[in-house]
């Protein structure tokens, strides 16, 4: 056998091996698609990501969660349906016959027997979530800015009460140092007075924190400036004794150390909490957590709307299972040195929960692939026995048949479209590179066209089974099952060619037309034309 017949051979073989892994690759799709392992696969992929590991992610509260994440708008806007009856009709089929599918799995722990695997009874999920939506959604899902306002409203409230208690123990200690001196009784009446209307003040400042019509740096700042004005009042009338001299330098001092370094001041009041205590506040049993429900406790939940959010979050939180609260600590302390206020360290954790998706969603990728090549395996030894694709047959035949040889290797030529240089492309994108998806539409199509002039050897047919098993259906001999042991083995080798993928036999079929082809091949008449098309 000379060069150019092994040379034929090997192009008959990736031929007929690309015809059938197209085929197994529509079919493969087509179960993807139906019974949405790609959907189900990134739900899984989710709930391990937020337990930190498989076997946590079993657990009821992790499920619970995801479902919270999966039934954000934000993640619902990702799926779209079709509207309309018709349009909708072959979503439904597929519908039923995936919930067909997982209803015959196992239960999911924590739901009823009619919970799906998408939360709330759905019947579909989205096949990717941009990490972006990811961690928002998840921060809002546990609320974590909420938290940390109502936190900081807390904390503000408490340094409000404690500045005033100190101007409070100033103005009592003056009230009882004159008590007996009615002299002084207007100045120390008129001063009583205007603390009073500095408490509005602090009061009215804090309650539009808030409602967040003011930010904490300007919040505290006006709290400095009403002292400011009752140190001005205090100071205007006030009778030249060193009584009242001693107690204004007491509220000049109260300013001067709290209010004189804003962000100082907000530093030692604890009022913006570091990126650990926002995650301490996820964190059951813990001391920000205890002052959070503190915080809550004797509101009126009833009618403010954030505090009975704040409510529902604690809730949520006291059934959040120890691994989800350990993998978001650990992303806290990835993102702690590189922050410098709480807004930034918000913002810094959900790009470190956005990174942290990227990365346990491509090993997910990873994961999926290595079980569809699993499945591909199976699909192509399936196919390999469905078509009688023997290996060891097909090289048989296009040994001795150097007809079926030419007229291959001439149509698997078609499949392909050659540049100048005689290379194998496909149909460029506008930057340039390879359109795949275009590629693969094209090879469908060009190879129903090449199917039309070509007998691959493969099939039941008696031709085939004549060579291989030495019987025909026109023989009076029953059909030799034993004999079909000695075809195990060129099936197995079929199976597993065929789910090396279309795209693989696409590239090495292109890499043999390539150096078989002694020059460039003419284009056809509708090729021309739309070149000429394209180039004018």
């Amino acid at each position: 056998m000379n060069l150019p017949v092994i040379f034929d051979l090997a192009l008959g073989l990736v031929f007929t091996y690309l015809i059938l892994s197209l085929l197994a690759s529509e079919i493969q799709e087509l179960i993807a698609t139906v019974l949405q392992w790609r959907a189900e696969h990134l739900k899984r992929s989710v709930e391990i990501f937020l337990a930190g590991d498989v076997e946590d992610s079993e657990k009821p509260h992790v499920i619970e969660l995801a479902n919270s994440i999966y039934s954000h708008p934000l993640v619902k806007n990702i799926n779209q349906e079709a509207k309309g009856f018709l349009a909708k009709l072959p979503r439904r089929l597929t519908w039923g016959i995936g919930s067909l599918y997982r209803s015959v799995k196992t239960a999911r722990p924590g739901g009823d027997k009619d919970e799906t695997i998408f939360g709330e009874k759905k019947v579909s999920g989205p096949s990717y979530i941009p990490s972006d939506i990811f961690a928002t959604t998840l921060m809002e899902s546990l609320q974590l800015p909420t938290l940390v306002q109502t936190l900081t409203q807390s904390r503000i409230e408490k340094f409000k009460n404690d500045q005033l208690k100190k101007i409070q123990e100033v103005v009592d200690e003056l009230k009882s140092q004159t008590k007996n001196d009615e002299a002084f009784f207007p100045f120390v009446n008129s001063i009583s007075d205007q603390f009073d209307e500095t408490r509005c003040d602090f009061n009215q400042i804090v309650e539009n924190f808030q409602n967040q019509k003011a930010n904490l740096n300007t919040s505290v700042t006006r709290l400095g400036e009403s002292l400011d004005r009752y140190i001005e009042v205090f100071q205007t009338d006030m009778p030249k004794q060193d009584l009242f001299e001693k107690a204004l330098r007491k509220i000049k001092f109260i300013k001067k150390d709290i209010f004189a370094d804003i962000e100082q001041a907000i530093l030692l009041g604890g009022l913006r909490p570091n990126i650990n205590e926002v995650v301490e506040t996820i964190r059951r049993g813990s001391g920000v957590y205890n002052e959070l429900k503190e915080a809550v406790k004797d509101k009126d939940s009833a009618t403010n709307e954030g505090i009975r959010n704040v409510v529902k979050t604690i809730d949520l939180i006291d059934k959040l299972p120890k691994s989800v609260v350990e993998n978001i600590t650990l992303l806290a302390k990835r993102a702690q040195s590189r922050i410098q206020t709480t807004e930034e360290g918000i913002h810094t954790l959900q790009k470190e929960i956005e990174r942290t998706f990227d990365s346990s969603m491509e090993r997910a990728s990873g994961v999926y692939k290595r079980n569809a090549k699993g499945v591909a395996i199976m699909l192509g030894l399936s196919l390999a026995i469905i078509f009688n694709a023997d290996a060891f047959h097909m090289i048989s035949r296009l040994s001795k048949d150097s007809a079926l040889r030419e007229t291959i290797a001439n149509n698997a030529g078609n499949i392909l479209f050659i540049n100048p240089n005689n290379q194998a492309i496909a149909n460029p994108n506008s930057e340039g590179e390879p359109d795949k998806s275009a590629t693969l539409d094209r090879i469908r199509d060009q190879a129903d066209r090449a199917l039309d002039n070509v007998a691959l050897p493969i099939g039941w047919s008696d031709v085939n089974l004549d060579q291989q098993l030495a019987w025909t259906s026109k023989k009076n001999e029953s059909f030799p099952f034993l004999k079909i042991l000695t075809m195990l083995p060129g099936w197995i080798l079929s199976g597993i060619a065929i789910s090396m993928g279309a795209p693989f036999w696409f590239d090495l079929l292109g890499k043999f037309v390539n150096v078989r082809n002694a020059g460039k091949r003419p284009a056809s008449s509708s090729r021309r034309e739309d070149d000429e098309t394209g180039n004018r």
